[in-house]
């Protein structure tokens, strides 16, 4: 139910891949999942219907999240008993991931590319991992793949909840060998109450990684550090202080691209150039070097982990054989700073960001990538934290990080009360105060009309512009439009 849905259908397809047949209902039946599901045999079926539920009689149903009561389908089910039923995430765990050595990648950012280049990192060093991606990679080039029974599983361990029956975090299924953690902050206030909670539910995942498994953590990160010294596993620190076992230095960021250095334990593992953009997307690749080595080598070394450095066979890095040099042609994620138009006076860059530490990392970096050009951002407040004013002040600061800033309408506003939702006329007053130009307007399309009258065509002569759009959604179609009408000319 639901399957659709990035997650739901790369799930659908493993399950697919694994033997099962495989059907699935959805309102909306949409392309390209519906392509790709299709193609695989997958038979779809428009809507809900419980009579058709009823005669298909499926071994097992699996809701989706977006499922809740009220569903006519649902409600049947919890009716009827007439039928076992489950969530995604416990499905993955029985049928997948309690037979693999699961690399889990979880944290408030950056999850999908980690991701990615977790499993990108497998197979350029000669294994078939197993992923299931919960966006579109450029690389690897498919959201999932079953891989080998011998080589580890990458999933995309988000702490959101299970499904209505289970508020659990989807990663407690999970079964994590290494847990990756890559960042903690306060987001889905749908969910969780405040920081502490979602720190909860972080300690709970660590407290589930065997003794004989790993957690990967961001070093440099106060709110994971407040976890505490999780004796139980062995833990590995990444980050650019020097009280992490595997360092980056050296970054430098410039308009040709990225370079740095790694180091595990004050040994030399490899200097990485590459095109993806900031330090966050560095310590990505960092996190998952990291623990694409531990899940493959890991128990060749000493529990006592971190090895110094120049021990010769004892030396962390002789031990690794984990081949960097492919992160050089790293592609990405779609929809993860993505270039629609590149030309000399104008670039147009389309980026999932929804929270405050994200937008800000980007734009920073984007500085040193672009420097010179007027750097405008065009924010969708969408998600269920980012329509209301809990992060505002946060997204205020953010966002005074460019020069100019387009604030799309507030996605569902009619459902929050008036002082519940994301401000963006006050937004706009506070970053003119601070030197910012910045515009809105109650619908996306005449967001877009504003937006064309200033920036399309493009003046010759002028400052380069680099175009920012940020939003974990569709924009109301808006990025497309715009980057077609600036490949016209405007």
């Amino acid at each position: 139910m639901g399957i659709c849905g990035t997650a739901m259908g790369n799930a659908a397809l493993l399950a697919r891949a694994a033997g099962h047949e495989v059907l699935g209902a959805d309102t909306g039946v949409y392309p390209p999942m519906s392509t790709v599901l299709a193609e695989a045999g997958i038979t779809l079926h428009e809507g809900y219907d419980p009579e058709r539920l009823a005669k298909l009689a499926p071994d097992l149903v699996v809701i989706g999240n977006a499922m809740s009561r009220g569903n006519p389908e649902v409600e049947w089910l919890l009716d009827t008993r007439a039928l076992p039923f489950t969530s995604l995430p416990a499905l993955l765990h029985d049928t997948v991931l309690k037979t693999r050595k699961s690399i889990v990648v979880c944290g408030t950012h950056g999850k999908t590319t980690t991701t990615s280049l977790t499993a990108f990192l497998l197979r350029e060093n000669g294994r078939d991992p197993g992923f299931l991606i919960g966006g579109v990679p450029l690389d690897p080039p498919v959201g999932n793949h079953l891989g080998a029974a011998a080589d580890p599983f990458v999933i995309e361990g988000d702490e959101y909840d299970s499904a209505f029956f289970d508020k659990r975090s989807k990663f407690i299924h999970y079964a994590p060998h290494v847990a990756v953690l890559n960042n903690l902050e306060f987001d889905h206030a749908d969910i969780f109450r405040d920081l502490a909670d979602v720190q909860r539910t972080f300690s709970h995942l660590t407290r589930i990684v065997p003794r004989n498994g790993w957690i990967v953590m961001n070093g440099d990160d106060e709110n994971l550090r407040a976890l505490g010294p999780l004796s139980w596993t062995r833990v590995v620190r990444v980050g650019t202080g020097e009280g992490n076992d595997v360092r980056i230095v050296d970054f430098t960021e410039t308009p040709a691209g990225v370079s740095f250095r790694l180091l595990w334990s004050g040994a030399e593992w490899g200097c990485v150039t590459w095109a993806m953009p900031g330090i966050y997307n560095a310590r990505n690749a960092a996190m998952a070097a990291t623990a694409a080595a531990l899940a493959v080598h890991g128990e060749k070394w000493s529990r006592d982990l971190p090895v110094p450095a120049g021990t010769g066979s004892g030396d962390p890095v002789s031990m690794l054989r984990l081949d960097l040099a492919p992160l050089a042609r790293f592609r990405g994620v779609k929809r993860r700073q993505e270039v629609l138009v590149s030309t000399p006076a104008l670039t147009v860059i389309e980026d999932f960001g929804h929270h405050p530490t994200a937008l800000a990392e980007t734009l920073k970096s984007f500085r040193n990538r672009f420097p010179g050009a007027v750097i405008t951002a065009v924010f969708e407040p969408r998600s269920n934290t980012a329509r209301t004013n809990t992060l505002q002040a946060g997204f205020m600061t953010a966002l005074a990080l460019a020069d100019e800033v387009y604030l799309g309408a507030v996605n569902r506003a009619d459902k929050l009360k008036a002082g519940e939702r994301f401000d963006t006329e006050a937004v706009i007053v506070h970053l003119q105060s601070k030197g910012v130009q910045g515009a809105t307007a109650p619908t996306n399309a005449e967001l877009l009309d504003k937006l064309t009258a200033v920036s399309l065509p493009v003046k010759a002569g002028g400052r380069p512009r680099l175009v920012i759009f940020f939003s974990n959604g569709s924009f109301d179609g808006i990025i497309a439009k715009y980057a077609a009408a600036a490949k016209r000319g405007g």
